[in-house]
């Protein structure tokens, strides 16, 4: 059985200590250890928040991600390098640079990006200065270059080694003055989901994926799940994939041989004060894990 390394990455240095740096503990309260082979492996801390953005590069904590992302990224490197198969919980969306420059040092990956925003602000955009609505963007090499060449390392992935799956915040972005999404990056919002099937759409997505020959990372952000039964992210809107969608992508997803490691972010248990949701969460973990586990047993999916 291949082991799932299960990493804390608490950091709200991409959005503001607003409770979702207390998603590891309420996963693990919920029961996400107990997904087969799940192990905890370590743990890394975030430096200080700063609330100034900086006038340089017009984003809050710069340096401090910048910093962050590199020791996530030696902590990742050794989940990798021990042949386990890493799970990162946040923490913001941020954390996904420290997650691909791990991969980046190894050579070229893909990244299939689950949320319910595109997150491809640039710093004049975004109204806070929050890396969280600017990853997608900083990873494909769009920003200051202290987040977009982290080591030297930039970027981090490919236009069109990535696959955008269940947005739905195309007029907000459009009314803020987001940049475009590339051509070359594949996305396809909540509609197109919908279209096609959840399952349809992930299996989809892993084809366009095979072209990087490192395999995919999965980035989950939960406020692609529907607003009804995510209330706990900080940045609502309405509509948003069902429970049984999300696990029929992850495991999806997951079960493919070519997946090397997923992130969790945004939910915010303060949102959620009886622990239902991150019951319901951790359930719909334990689905596409278990895809994985399988598929490192061998078994069929």
């Amino acid at each position: 059985m291949r082991e799932l390394a299960i990493i804390e990455a608490p950091s709200v240095l991409g959005l503001r200590p607003c409770g979702v740096e207390e998603l590891p503990a309420a996963l693990f309260a919920a029961g996400l250890l107990d997904v087969p082979g799940a192990v905890r492996a370590g743990r890394v801390e975030p430096p200080p928040y700063d609330e100034r953005r900086d006038p340089e590069t017009g984003v809050l904590n710069s340096t401090g991600i910048a910093q962050y992302s590199v020791r996530l990224a030696d902590a990742l490197g050794a989940v990798l390098d021990s042949g386990r198969f890493p799970v990162v919980l946040g923490g913001d969306c941020s954390i996904l640079l420290g997650n691909l420059l791990a991969l980046k040092r190894r050579g070229r990956h893909g990244l299939l990006f689950l949320d319910g925003h595109t997150d491809f602000y640039q710093p004049s955009a975004e109204p806070a200065g929050e890396a969280a609505s600017m990853d997608l963007a900083l990873v494909t090499g769009r920003g200051p270059r202290i987040l977009t060449d982290i080591g030297g390392r930039g970027p981090l992935v490919r236009d069109e080694d990535v696959v955008v799956l269940g947005y739905r915040d195309a007029l907000e972005s459009a009314e803020f003055g987001m940049q475009p999404l590339p051509s070359e990056l594949y996305a396809l919002d909540l509609d197109g989901v919908r279209a096609v099937g959840a399952e349809t759409a992930a299996r989809q997505a892993v084809e366009r994926l095979s072209r990087a020959p490192g395999g995919y990372w999965v980035h989950l952000d939960v406020d692609v799940l529907d607003d009804a039964i995510m209330p706990a992210v900080d940045y609502r809107q309405p509509g948003g994939l069902t429970w049984l969608e999300l696990e029929d992508v992850l495991s999806t997803a997951l079960a493919d041989e070519r997946a090397v490691g997923l992130d969790v972010t945004i939910f915010n248990p303060r949102l959620d004060p009886d622990g239902g949701i991150a019951v319901d969460l951790t359930e719909c973990l334990r689905h596409g894990l278990s895809a994985r586990v399988k598929a490192g047993r061998g078994e069929a999916c």
